[in-house]
């Protein structure tokens, strides 16, 4: 028997509870995995809350997210008692996840723990930060270096936001944070290396086709009308890094950015990020990410707390990561 977050439907209504389930009822695949952590994101807190139309088939278990050990392997290239970290695939989705004390999984979707990396650690990053470090990696490769100006980091309060904000100051970028609670955590997002932090209604609001030029670059996690804004202030040959979709998934702009300045409009994915890619962005995050960001910006709770925390993540309620003690 092991414990897990349960999802199932009653009269359309999702309902999450921590149920002790039989290891007969776990998917069958290549590598099973006693979990020892694992997070909540935006999207586990869609599926758990059922505000998002994240789970089609129930029951499910939830998390988007794992690191563990192995506890037995089909696959060559993991043995028994290897630590490993998961992120993305669908898994939480229509796999189940690691919102449980075991999960069984694909060997293709697995990643040796990062060296000099713990478990909780992988975790404080995990696919929030895996995005972040992705997103960053999108803006070097653009060309965009730490002498062509600020850049702008939306939903800087969040998972992805926040990590953003390190990394990039970390790599000596100027980097604003947007936050719609700018004044509760503007001194945190300093703390984690913003040069400033500016409210989010500033840029949340119809833009002109093209604004003044301020910023050389820019990731963005809410999509919609601040995406939109920020294309329009965007530099001469920016670039923006876009991954996620908080405000909406509309693109209420013009193609005047793009050819009348010249700027890339970047989608950076990590549910289905190729492993030599993964690998790299693991690599850079345990040389670049200092230690102060996991006592700054993590919280540990229990499985039994994740069904209240799942709704504070939705509402807005959550700065930096949530790391759950599964084990």
């Amino acid at each position: 028997m092991f414990k897990a977050i349960l999802l199932d439907q009653l009269e359309k209504k999702t309902i999450a509870t921590v149920t002790e389930l039989d290891e007969q009822r776990l998917p069958q695949s290549d590598v099973t995995v006693a979990v020892q952590f694992s997070s909540i994101n935006y999207k586990d807190g869609l599926a758990v809350t059922g505000k998002g139309k994240i789970i089609r088939d129930f029951p499910m278990v939830p998390g988007i997210d794992f690191a563990g050990k192995v506890i037995s392997s089909s696959d060559n290239r993991f043995k028994e008692g290897q630590h490993v970290v998961l992120t993305g695939w669908g898994v939480g989705e229509t796999h189940w996840g690691g919102l449980s004390e075991k999960a069984c999984v694909k060997a293709d979707w697995l990643v040796p723990l990062p060296e000099g990396i713990s478990a909780q650690q992988s975790m404080m990053i995990g696919t929030a930060g895996l995005t972040a470090m992705l997103c960053v990696q999108a803006l070097q490769e653009a060309g965009i270096k730490p002498e062509d100006g600020e850049i702008v980091v939306t939903g800087a309060s969040g998972g992805v936001g926040s990590v953003a904000i390190t990394l990039l100051a970390q790599l000596g970028y100027q980097a604003v944070a947007v936050s719609g609670r700018a004044s509760e955590n503007g001194e945190w997002l300093k703390s984690l290396g913003a040069s400033r932090v500016i409210d989010r209604d500033e840029l949340n609001q119809p833009a002109k086709p093209l604004e003044k030029q301020l910023w050389a670059g820019a990731i963005d996690t809410t999509g919609s009308t601040m995406l939109a804004k920020v294309l329009s202030q965007i530099s001469y040959g920016g670039a923006v890094a876009a991954c996620g979709l908080a405000c909406g998934f509309d693109l209420p702009t013009t193609v005047m950015p793009f050819i009348l300045r010249g700027v890339r409009l970047l989608g950076v994915d990590s549910v289905y990020a190729p492993i030599e890619k993964r690998q790299r962005a693991w690599k850079q995050i345990g040389e670049v990410l200092p230690e102060s960001f996991y006592r700054q910006s993590c919280k540990e709770i229990a499985l039994e707390d994740v069904p209240a925390a799942a709704s504070d993540i939705v509402d807005g309620n959550v700065s930096g990561r949530l790391v759950v003690k599964v084990q």
